[in-house]
């Protein structure tokens, strides 16, 4: 289970998470016609190694690169490669750092080349995602629960028509990448039963889904890539987020 962070310890998780939320940005502004997956990996390796902090998903077993990279129905664990980035891509970066010991994580979905190339369905598609991940941070406060969480992130998506990828979750994050408790898009039991949250957690809020169905499939045959079964777009918006009393902190903001 995780921790509850001191005060320095949320101070440090704090500022690794304001230098990830740059490198996020710049990742994605980067996201651009003619670009590819590798050049993408380039610059987060770069401005993390910059930055003072070391590759959080390198940490994983058997997984050596910065970022995971994926295009359209492509959901999560997608691996840098030489594809190159087209107008109207549906492209999600996601990507960690280890900064003075703690982990943070982020990430965010675009269409490569901007509003021009955004058709009204998928601006509405992202935008749900974008406004779930703030109504879910913003009950994570403590006395509330995971469930609240999860509650939100289901209530929301299946009201706009699309499909949590409930073979995922956000989870908890501090000295690992990955800690108990996890967090759900769903819930499969009562609210109360769920973990409650405490002051001074940390934890990666995801909100993963699909505009079609909501199964996914390994695809690419890299044993990593994991795409949705009927091929329709995916999108993850992510942030690490502190629990606090009546209102929690954003580490992963690009900005204080």
């Amino acid at each position: 289970m995780t921790k509850p962070k001191t005060e320095d310890e949320l101070i440090s998780m704090r500022e690794g998470g304001q230098k990830i939320g740059r490198i996020r940005e710049e990742l994605l502004a980067a996201s651009v016609p003619g670009v590819s997956l590798l050049d993408i990996e380039a610059l987060a390796q770069k401005r993390i190694k910059e930055e003072g902090g070391i590759a959080s998903f390198a940490t994983v077993r058997d997984y050596k690169w910065a970022t995971c990279l994926c295009i359209n129905e492509e959901v999560v664990h997608g691996i840098p490669s030489g594809r190159v980035l087209k107008n109207g891509d549906v492209f999600t970066v996601d990507v960690g750092m280890v900064y003075k010991g703690f982990h943070t994580d982020t990430a965010g979905t675009i269409v490569v080349g901007g509003k021009d190339h955004t058709s009204p369905d998928v601006k509405r598609f992202l935008e749900t995602g974008k406004q779930t991940l703030d109504e879910a941070i913003s009950i994570a406060i403590a006395g509330n629960r995971i469930g609240n969480i999860s509650e939100v992130i289901a209530k929301n998506i299946t009201r706009a028509g699309y499909s949590v990828i409930t073979a995922l979750t956000g989870h908890s994050i501090g000295k690992k990448l990955h800690e108990d408790p996890m967090i759900p898009g769903y819930l499969d039991r009562p609210i109360e039963r769920t973990p409650l949250l405490v002051a001074g957690m940390t934890i990666a809020i995801e909100v993963i889904y699909a505009m079609g169905k909501g199964d996914i499939v390994y695809a690419n045959g890299d044993g990593w890539t994991l795409s949705s079964r009927d091929r329709s777009l995916t999108a993850v918006f992510e942030h690490t987020v502190a629990v606090g009393e009546g209102k929690s902190t954003v580490l992963t903001a690009e900005r204080p």
